[in-house]
């Protein structure tokens, strides 16, 4: 794992409070990676928008989702994939946020959506919220373990609120294969930095996370290359919109973060950083 110390919890906050119109603009009404799926050495041409609901559809089946099971969204963002459950898997989402404004954000995206009597959503620090032992039946996240402090502790305390048989279904940004030459280091340091991670973890780490919490995992799978185009479509985005300019008249870490698009792409390329999708079960 690889760790920065400047990271605090308000500062994550403050950061999506500010900048959630500008992942709506920029990227859509989900915030996490599209997954494309390769064909003949290259990834197909779906949108973006395709390709994150093919990612949200790929998850959901490898962790088994199905009508009427109780599902938690951990870092929910607007409600995006929350919505998408509902409507679509029939099932009932808690989402939680650290963000008031993603959840005022979902709670009305969810309505507008007429899935507002199944899903609810929460402004709740992942790492400190509590819930009953054995509530869900899959405990969801997607790109939101990247900001927590103490992965570890996560893990094992969502662990317990699954219930027997539940799954675990985790996507996240990970400390890669070239993550410890030095100038992998230092792609992941920045990334860290700029995007407001206190740390990556690699795929080993998130193993040995999830199996100490006494799960069992069903799927590991490496998804960098098929996620790689979300970033290249961002970068281009950006550059050829007036968005650093809007972001300069907001905060420094909003300026950061768009500054750092391609230090991001660069990273997934070398093999710095990867991505990583991983289902677990509780016996």
């Amino acid at each position: 794992m690889i760790s920065v110390s400047d990271i605090r919890s308000r500062d994550i906050r403050f950061h999506y409070d500010l900048t959630t119109a500008f992942y709506r603009l920029l990227w859509g009404q989900h915030i996490h990676h599209g997954l494309w799926e390769p064909e003949h050495g290259q990834v197909t041409g779906d949108s973006p928008l395709a390709a994150q609901i093919h990612l949200i559809n790929t998850l959901a089946t490898k962790a088994s989702i199905s009508a009427g099971q109780r599902v938690l969204d951990v870092g929910c963002g607007m409600g995006g994939s929350s919505i998408h459950l509902a409507r679509e898997r029939n099932c009932e989402v808690t989402g939680i946020t650290l963000s008031p404004v993603q959840k005022a954000w979902a709670t009305t995206s969810a309505a507008f959506s007429g899935v507002r009597r199944r899903t609810r959503f929460r402004r709740a620090d992942a790492e400190r919220i509590e819930f009953p032992a054995g509530q869900f039946d899959v405990v969801w996240s997607v790109e939101c373990t990247e900001h927590l402090f103490d992965k570890p502790a996560f893990f094992r305390k969502a662990a317990t609120w699954l219930k027997p048989g539940g799954r675990m279904a985790i996507c996240a940004w990970l400390a890669g294969e070239k993550s410890d030459t030095p100038d992998g280091l230092q792609q992941v340091r920045q990334v860290c930095e700029n995007f407001l991670c206190p740390s990556l973890g690699s795929e080993v780490d998130y193993v040995d996370w999830m199996t100490a919490g006494g799960l069992e995992m069903i799927e590991v799978a490496d998804w960098t290359d098929q996620v790689l185009a979300t970033w290249e479509i961002c970068e281009r985005r950006v550059r050829r919109t007036g968005m650093r300019w809007l972001a300069k008249l907001v905060d420094r870490n909003t300026r950061n973060f768009l500054d750092h698009f391609e230090t991001i792409l660069n990273a997934y390329r070398s093999r710095a950083m990867g991505y990583g999708c991983f289902v677990a079960r509780k016996p």
